[in-house]
């Protein structure tokens, strides 16, 4: 009895991480086809048309639909299912300030209980490395990338600097909302003509948030992380007066634009 409880308790352990592995495909893909632009805003997510064209079960289908509408990517419609969300302006400023709001917190948490030396240290190499990045007067497709990685990578560490996985989590939930990734609008900067300059000004804000984090500074630490997502703010503004600019943001065919009177 005892190998056919073992041989049994096996197969369920095999059985959660592959349909885990299907859900999390299904998600992945379809948040892509959304921030593609290939399902509209507005559209009707049609569950057998996923099922076909993801090449999973219904099941992963189904809860990939709830986890991006836990995302803010979809609306449940009265009705039953799902339908792809629109984003105004006001809502892109939203979750850019609460973004800026959470880690203006991490930051200052972090600073009033103290890092431990090794996360500095990382996150000084990574800031070294967006130096390198932006050693250039002007900036390649490469060099941005590297921007990218790292800009990314700081935004993580800063998070775990908190010391609170309550935070980190929350952190993590509002940085997948639509639009307010720390690297959200950060492409649309890449076209325009002073590119280079919004860049150095982050990170340098950057830098000086590390030195309000060593130093044990607070309310400096979180006025400066908040000061520095209103940069994504800028670079949204800058994204919605250039079609260029705009093209080059994730979902961007999702934002619903003013109307012109």
């Amino acid at each position: 009895m005892a190998a056919v409880e073992s041989t049994a308790s096996n197969g369920m352990e095999n059985e959660a991480p592959q349909a885990t592995s299907q859900t999390v495909k299904a998600q992945l893909a379809l948040r892509e086809l959304i921030l593609g632009g290939e399902l509209k805003a507005g559209a009707r997510i049609a569950e057998l048309w996923l099922v076909e064209r993801l090449k999973v079960s219904r099941t992963p289908v189904r809860l990939a639909l709830v986890k991006l509408a836990e995302e803010g990517l979809l609306d449940a419609l009265p009705s039953g299912g799902y339908a792809v969300k629109d984003f105004s302006e006001a809502d892109i400023h939203d979750a850019i300030e609460l973004r800026g709001t959470m880690e203006g917190l991490a930051a200052r948490l972090a600073a009033e209980r103290g890092v431990s030396p090794v996360l500095i240290t990382e996150a000084r190499e990574c800031l070294d490395r967006i130096d390198e990045a932006l050693a250039s007067a002007e900036l390649s497709d490469e060099t941005f990338a590297v921007y990218v990685q790292q800009n990314a990578r700081f935004h993580a560490l800063l998070s775990e600097m908190a010391g609170s996985e309550l935070v980190s989590r929350q952190l993590e939930k509002t940085k997948a909302l639509p639009f307010a990734s720390p690297n959200g609008f950060v492409m649309a900067q890449s076209v325009g003509p002073h590119a280079r300059d919004v860049l150095v000004v982050a990170q340098e804000q950057h830098r000086m948030v590390i030195e309000a984090i060593v130093q044990r500074e607070g309310a400096r630490a979180e006025a400066l992380m908040r000061e520095h997502a209103r940069i994504a703010r800028r670079n949204l503004q800058q994204a919605l007066r250039s079609h260029q600019s705009l093209q080059l943001v994730p979902g961007a065919s999702l934002i619903r634009r003013r109307s012109v009177r």
